[in-house]
């Protein structure tokens, strides 16, 4: 991992990160699962590909590319076979989200994958129900779910997960998202399924313009009517969409090392952060799948403050960025404003 130490404030710069409540808006459920965690799984199926020991799980998350990357991701998502592997990953997602002081996360979570595997959707959306109430009871962290369409999988996919939206929506359901790889998936074709996600009165929140150009992001916006835009590295080559996104408050969900990761941005130094806070984009800093891409929350704020040049203050105004951006009710996006304030202000490092 980034040293969290090395942001600018000084050593102290680090703690007050790991102390910091935050919110997460763009993180994934099976990548978030961690090595002990993955580990676990793979003895449990051990006609799996992927090791059973965490040490060579590293290797085993080194990607080659993004197409790597997704076949990876996939080979872990075949893990999790029924009920009860659902309710461990979602209850010790949460676990370790709670160790980094996150109270409040939009965990994107595809049922497409797993009831095609077998388990039965309503199932499914106990284990992950009895994971969230479980850990809001034992964490104080609060899930709310994002379900999205895993785009390598087609339109098929689009109307499995649509459907299932509208039979068993679970309570913590708050959105409606679009992932996998964008080359070759373009996004319009997914405008009748967003429709009928957003009538039932979830909001949109798809990736685009991460490993695509800035054409896609305009997809999104014009014909998925997205309230959020996942990754959107590529939107710093179009000015038009930057003062667009701004003048509009649409909210950038950027996960620095994962660009890096995926190889949709050539080094960390290169990252377009700057020019999207500098264009006065609503910028939310978050982890995508970080224990594949060797990665927590904390880190992803320790290089935004590097990328950023920000002290602890800089770092509470991005973390209250992502409780703007959130689709919490007002009244818990308040208290947990009020919360980093209080933090904030106490801090002596």
């Amino acid at each position: 991992m980034t040293d969290s130490t090395a942001a600018p404030g000084g050593p102290d710069l680090g703690g007050f990160i790991a102390g910091l409540p935050k919110a997460e808006l763009h993180v994934h459920h099976v990548g978030s699962a961690s090595p002990r965690i993955v580990a676990e799984l793979a003895s449990r199926h051990p006609d799996s590909a992927v090791p059973d020991d965490p040490d060579a799980l590293r290797e085993y998350f080194t990607f080659r590319d993004f197409a790597h990357f997704i076949d990876v991701y996939l080979s872990v998502v075949d893990l999790i076979r029924d009920a009860e592997d659902v309710r461990l990953l979602t209850f010790e997602v949460a676990r370790d989200m709670a160790r980094q002081r996150v109270r409040y996360a939009e965990l994107t979570i595809t049922p497409y994958s797993s009831v095609r595997r077998g388990i039965p959707a309503q199932a499914f959306m106990e284990a992950i129900e009895d994971a969230r109430k479980a850990a809001e009871t034992e964490f104080s962290t609060v899930l709310r779910w994002c379900f999205d369409i895993p785009g390598e999988a087609g339109l098929e996919s689009a109307e499995v997960t649509t459907e299932l939206v509208e039979r068993h929506a679970p309570q913590g359901l708050v959105s409606f998202g679009l992932g996998g790889p964008e080359i070759g998936v373009p996004r319009p074709q997914f405008k009748p399924y967003f429709d009928r996600a957003r009538a039932l009165g979830l909001r949109s929140v798809p990736h685009s313009g991460e490993t695509t150009g800035p054409e896609s992001v305009w997809d999104a916006l014009r014909d998925l009517g997205a309230e959020r835009i996942g990754h959107g590295t590529s939107a710093v080559r179009d000015p038009r969409l930057l003062a667009h996104l701004a003048e509009h408050r649409i909210p950038l969900e950027v996960c620095p090392t994962s660009n890096v990761a995926t190889r949709a941005v050539a080094s960390l130094e290169e990252h377009p952060i700057r020019q999207m806070v500098d264009a006065g984009v609503l910028v939310t800093v978050n982890s995508d799948d970080p224990p594949m891409f060797g990665t927590d929350l904390n880190t992803e704020y320790a290089v935004a403050a590097r990328l950023l040049d920000l002290d602890a203050k800089g770092v509470a105004d991005l973390a209250k960025n992502a409780v703007e951006a959130s689709f919490q009710t007002e009244e818990a996006k308040t208290a947990l404003r009020e919360e980093i304030d209080a933090y904030t202000a106490g801090w002596t490092g």
